[in-house]
């Protein structure tokens, strides 16, 4: 299952950057991934409370890449063969001085097509408000300023 969403942001990314790794203020703007604590060092915990289907849950996962201002990916713990997935947060700069933004986020192995039968819809929804919350809160930072 791949679901992926693209933002134009007229904010530079520098801001929706700033945005996306104030894991302090997901809860202000953020309706899927209600809370996160997390340090953009690979390897490290990335945890967070996930607003999926009407109940919240915890996930921890783990930091898998930081090209600070650009790229920000992580992964949970894989469970070999059965369930793997991947996030991934994509910035490029536009020619009108705004943002591209990108949304990934990747599931695979042999449990991923009764996980997206079970929670594909949800999740697809997710990340769709997760999406326009970035934008919403990157433009009105750059109002701010």
């Amino acid at each position: 299952m791949d679901i992926v969403f693209e933002r134009t942001i007229a904010a530079t990314p520098d801001t929706v950057w700033e945005v996306i790794t104030d894991f302090a203020s997901y809860g202000d703007w953020n309706p899927f991934v209600t809370a996160c604590q997390a340090e953009l060092i690979p390897g490290a915990d990335i945890a967070m409370q996930v607003c999926l289907g009407g109940r919240v849950r915890r996930q921890v996962e783990t930091v898998a890449e930081v090209e600070v201002g650009r790229r920000f990916v992580y992964r949970m713990k894989p469970i070999p063969l059965l369930l793997n997935s991947q996030r991934e947060h994509c910035l490029e700069a536009n020619r009108e001085g705004g943002t591209l933004y990108r949304s990934t986020f990747v599931l695979r192995g042999w449990a991923a097509p009764v996980v997206g039968l079970l929670l594909g819809g949800q999740l697809r929804q997710g990340f769709e408000s997760m999406s326009n919350g970035i934008q919403q809160r990157a433009e009105a930072l750059r109002d701010r300023d």
